[in-house]
């Protein structure tokens, strides 16, 4: 996988991740969560982008770093959701698979 693929299918995840807070109940905890997964699940794209254009090999693995970390918060809110009974695990279960670790 080239790196404009890598791209899309982070832009692709973010995406779906926009999607899904849509479709999540608006309680209280729902809308909080909601805020919370939109923006570590938005996160990696924007960080795989600015990796691409990096000014060193150190700035490009500490941005690497960062993508892998939000993507691991993320799996934590999917985890999150499933379990509190907000989402069905089915509706979360190809987002997960998307994730390594997840």
């Amino acid at each position: 996988m080239d790196k404009n693929e890598l791209q899309e299918r982070m832009t692709v995840f973010a995406v779906r991740i926009v999607k899904m807070v849509d479709a999540m109940p608006q309680t209280v905890a729902g809308m909080a969560i909601g805020r919370q997964i939109v923006r570590s699940g938005t996160s990696p794209s924007a960080n795989y982008r600015a990796a691409c254009i990096a000014k060193s090999d150190k700035d490009f693995l500490n941005k690497l770093k960062m993508v892998e970390e939000e993507l691991d918060e993320t799996c934590h809110w999917l985890d999150i959701i499933t379990r509190s009974g907000i989402m069905k695990a089915s509706r979360l279960e190809s987002l997960s698979r998307n994730v390594k670790n997840c």
